[in-house]
């Protein structure tokens, strides 16, 4: 199954490439031969977010009509990755961690979610720079035509990797277990984490190399 794939990383929401994750993961894949490549998905820029934006940058990066890739998402990044899987074949599997499904309902249902829509833009903090940022309502409007389909649930037939923490406040694990219910393709690891999943790091990279280990070229 090795067919020299390309290996990707999108970050989360008010992350950037050089999330902690992103950076750990990197490294660890570095160390058997392989570029993980930890895409800069705040595009056009934090302030004018598309999750659209996010699924386009990430399909241009896997390359041409007959490349293919492996693909880790970190929350909205995990969400991304499962839209772009969906609609393009090129991918051939996931690793996601504690993936942002639902988004677009989740956000529709706080209760700031009008006066984001009225003043157009809502505070959000940046993870990235350390300080905080404004987020354009049109984010949210492009968020929700994008994650409408399926009721905010993602297509995806390629073998998938979740990791999800149990003390998670921003994406519940209920959401991870949902989606994985009866899917023969998609294996679900719950761990006493948070959202972060900094903790967890170790272990995330144990499993996702035994779960990639037929894109790595070694044995099942």
């Amino acid at each position: 199954m090795a067919d020299n794939p390309r290996w990707l990383y999108l970050h989360g929401f008010g992350s950037g490439p050089d999330s902690a994750k992103g950076v750990y993961l990197a490294r660890r894949f570095a160390a058997l031969g392989v570029t993980l490549e930890r895409l800069n998905l705040r595009v056009p820029s934090l302030e004018r977010l598309l999750l659209s934006a996010m699924i386009e940058t990430a399909g241009a990066a896997i390359g041409g009509g007959d490349d293919s890739a492996v693909v880790f998402g970190s929350s909205l990044g995990g969400l991304a990755a499962c839209r772009l899987a969906e609609r393009d074949a090129r991918v051939s599997a996931l690793v996601l961690l504690a993936p942002a499904f639902q988004f677009a309902a989740r956000w529709r249902e706080r209760p700031e979610f009008e006066a984001w829509r009225q003043a157009g833009w809502i505070d959000a903090y940046d993870h990235a720079r350390g300080c905080e940022a404004r987020i354009h309502f049109a984010f949210a409007e492009d968020a929700l035509a994008v994650d409408a389909p399926g009721g905010g649930w993602p297509d995806v037939r390629v073998p998938v990797l979740i990791v999800h923490g149990v003390r998670d406040e921003v994406v519940e694990v209920e959401r991870s277990r949902a989606w994985a219910a009866g899917k023969r393709h998609v294996r679900l690891i719950e761990v006493d984490d948070a959202h972060d999943l900094l903790a967890s790091l170790p272990l995330i990279a144990r499993e996702a190399e035994a779960f990639l280990a037929p894109w790595l070229g070694k044995p099942c």
